[in-house]
Protein backbone atom coordinates (compact mmCIF):
# COMPACT_ATOMS: atom_id res chain seq x y z
CA UNK A 1 0.00 0.00 0.00
CA UNK A 2 1.32 3.41 -1.01
CA UNK A 3 0.68 6.66 0.97
CA UNK A 4 1.16 9.96 -0.41
CA UNK A 5 1.17 12.90 1.53
CA UNK A 6 0.84 16.59 0.00
CA UNK A 7 1.93 19.90 1.83
CA UNK A 8 -1.22 21.78 0.67
CA UNK A 9 -0.95 23.99 3.73
CA UNK A 10 2.36 25.17 2.17
CA UNK A 11 0.73 25.71 -1.00
CA UNK A 12 -2.18 27.73 0.51
CA UNK A 13 0.06 29.97 2.60
CA UNK A 14 1.71 30.94 -0.27
CA UNK A 15 -1.63 31.81 -1.99
CA UNK A 16 -2.71 33.73 1.11
CA UNK A 17 0.40 35.67 0.57
CA UNK A 18 -0.20 36.55 -2.58
CA UNK A 19 -3.60 37.80 -2.21
CA UNK A 20 -2.71 39.46 0.67
CA UNK A 21 0.34 41.54 -1.05
CA UNK A 22 -2.23 41.82 -3.71
CA UNK A 23 -5.01 43.30 -1.61
CA UNK A 24 -2.60 45.68 0.10
CA UNK A 25 -1.34 46.70 -3.22
CA UNK A 26 -4.67 47.63 -4.31
CA UNK A 27 -5.04 49.79 -1.22
CA UNK A 28 -2.33 51.71 -1.41
CA UNK A 29 -3.06 52.37 -5.09
CA UNK A 30 -6.49 53.46 -3.92
CA UNK A 31 -5.50 55.45 -1.10
CA UNK A 32 -2.77 57.30 -2.90
CA UNK A 33 -5.13 58.68 -5.99
CA UNK A 34 -8.16 59.23 -3.54
CA UNK A 35 -5.83 61.63 -1.55
CA UNK A 36 -4.75 63.28 -4.63
CA UNK A 37 -8.22 65.26 -4.88
CA UNK A 38 -6.88 66.69 -0.93
CA UNK A 39 -3.56 67.18 -2.49
CA UNK A 40 -5.26 69.67 -5.73
CA UNK A 41 -7.30 71.67 -2.94
CA UNK A 42 -4.42 72.31 -0.49
CA UNK A 43 -2.26 73.01 -3.57
CA UNK A 44 -4.73 75.55 -4.91
CA UNK A 45 -5.12 77.48 -1.49
CA UNK A 46 -2.79 80.79 -0.84
CA UNK A 47 0.04 80.85 1.24
CA UNK A 48 -1.22 82.66 3.73
CA UNK A 49 -4.00 80.04 3.79
CA UNK A 50 -1.97 77.40 4.30
CA UNK A 51 0.00 78.79 7.12
CA UNK A 52 -2.67 79.19 9.05
CA UNK A 53 -3.49 75.34 8.69
CA UNK A 54 -0.26 75.05 10.23
CA UNK A 55 1.10 73.89 6.44
CA UNK A 56 4.05 74.76 4.60
CA UNK A 57 3.35 74.51 0.80
CA UNK A 58 6.58 72.23 0.37
CA UNK A 59 4.78 69.97 3.19
CA UNK A 60 1.25 69.68 1.61
CA UNK A 61 2.22 65.91 0.38
CA UNK A 62 3.78 65.08 3.88
CA UNK A 63 0.41 66.61 5.53
CA UNK A 64 -1.99 64.69 3.32
CA UNK A 65 0.23 61.39 4.01
CA UNK A 66 1.22 61.82 7.40
CA UNK A 67 -1.14 58.94 8.97
CA UNK A 68 0.68 56.71 6.31
CA UNK A 69 4.18 57.74 6.74
CA UNK A 70 4.70 59.16 10.19
CA UNK A 71 6.85 61.64 8.53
Amino acid sequence: MAFITTNARGEHSILRKLISGLAEGITNYMEYHSRQDIIARLEAKSDSELAAMGITRDGIVQHVFRDRFHI
